[in-house]
């Protein structure tokens, strides 16, 4: 017979158990986390500041930072704290509420990544056009729909997340919270549960790298047709941080939530878990600015504007 008690904590058992490993965990998740948090930050600042980034290829990337800051922050900063306390438990509902604002923040960067891959289509294939059409109005229906479309998409997993009942164990074998391990450990029937998250994943995932795909094979299509090697090699330099990023975002997370059941092993989804969580959000502000002549302008500006005499005045009034 089980035991039906109540269970209102759950303890995450983490990546591992090694003392020294959980000791350059916290450093390199730490590091981590301080950069994409900074990154992203930096990003979001100079589209608010700088006049040449006010367009519409800017503003999804600004939104873009913004959810990546989110994303990492609902989960990484509660493993660190795990990992220097040594506190391993989580309440029932904090546990529920960090899934919700994962699969919020996760989804919807899908559907804004779909969205920049046809603002590129848009800027490279119509560019007499584009200006007319991505509008800022255009541009906030754009980010408004993607978070609506998210809410519709995950209420029904949350909803069936809150009837799980969990009575032979409560340890999550992950370093945070995720429909995958609590799964493992209900002793409901979760049969329903795991085809909605795999026929969510199915259409989040593929449907919307189809259309990023599609949008790329036109705009590979009309770079080709460019009768300059300047022009293409400026237009693929706008589109390679863009796919660069797709494919980070695309590929570990459909290796994550596509599969047969969610009673499988989890030792491998945890440490590949880490890259959309933490190494992604780290390196994507460096991806998109590194090979960006406007965005490192922009940075230098704002630097000398803070350290020049006049700056200085006008921090200090």
């Amino acid at each position: 017979m089980r035991n039906h008690t109540a269970i209102t904590t759950f303890i995450l058992l983490g990546l591992t158990d090694d003392p020294q490993l959980q000791i350059l965990t916290f450093v390199f998740l730490l590091i981590a986390y301080m950069l994409s948090v900074t990154g992203n930050l930096t990003i979001i600042l100079l589209v608010l500041v700088d006049s040449h980034l006010k367009t519409a290829m800017y503003y999804f990337l600004q939104n873009f930072s913004f959810l990546e800051i989110s994303f990492t922050s609902a989960c990484i900063p509660r493993y660190l704290y795990s990992l220097s306390t040594g506190d391993r438990t989580i309440t029932y509902s904090a546990c529920l509420s960090q899934v919700f604002f994962i699969y919020l923040f996760a989804i919807v960067e899908f559907f804004l990544l779909t969205i920049m891959s046809y603002d590129r289509y848009l800027a490279i294939c119509k560019p007499l056009h584009y200006v007319t059409i991505m509008n800022r109005r255009v541009c906030k229906t754009l980010v408004l729909c993607c978070w609506m479309v998210t809410w519709l998409l995950i209420s029904p997993l949350l909803i069936l997340l809150l009837g799980l009942e969990f009575c032979d164990s409560n340890a999550i074998d992950h370093f945070g919270c995720d429909a995958n391990p609590l799964m493992q450990i209900s002793c409901s029937d979760t049969w329903l549960l795991e085809q909605m998250v795999i026929a969510c994943s199915v259409v989040i995932f593929l449907m919307t790298l189809m259309c990023v795909v599609l949008s790329y094979v036109y705009i590979l299509r009309t770079i080709l047709r460019f009768p300059s090697a300047q022009q293409r090699k400026k237009a693929f330099s706008t589109c390679s941080s863009h796919m660069i990023v797709i494919s980070i975002s695309y590929g570990s997370c459909i290796f994550i939530y596509i599969k047969p059941s969610a009673k499988d092993d989890m030792t491998m989804n945890k440490g590949i878990t880490l890259l959309p969580t933490s190494i992604s959000p780290m390196l994507n502000p460096f991806i998109y600015t590194l090979r960006n002549k406007q965005v490192i302008q922009a940075f230098n500006d704002l630097v000398k504007k803070l350290y020049s005499p006049q700056g200085s005045r006008g921090m200090l009034k």
